[in-house]
């Protein structure tokens, strides 16, 4: 099971999360994405990792590692999510909601698309 958090939520994740490593945010939507809107790492290390190729770069990844997955709603995250915890993965969270939420629940100046 894939814990779910709002982004409104993350910072006590990451506070939680951080006895076990430094915290990363990784964010697998698409460089076009990423230019319409993103947010800026706050006590947690910003890893952008287009979902298609993180298999062949799960290597840039630490397994012991706290990981919290953003895309722009909250599914192709969840995918990577559930991905990252079968290939032994720790420590893992899904954005609920995505970058949407994050704009509406924490920074309304990242813009929605």
């Amino acid at each position: 099971m894939i814990v779910q958090i709002r982004p409104s939520e993350l910072a006590q994740w990451l506070d939680n999360a951080s006895q076990h490593g430094e915290p990363v945010v990784l964010d697998v939507r698409e460089p076009h994405e990423l230019q319409m809107a993103s947010i800026k790492a706050n006590g947690f290390k910003l890893l952008t990792i287009p979902m298609g190729v993180i298999p062949p770069r799960l290597s840039e990844l630490d397994p012991q590692q706290p990981i919290a997955c953003l895309c722009h709603h909250g599914g192709r995250s969840m995918q990577v999510a559930s991905f990252l915890k079968s290939r032994g993965f720790a420590h893992v969270a899904n954005i609920a909601g995505g970058i949407n939420a994050w704009s509406a629940e924490v920074d309304p100046t990242v813009a929605r698309y």
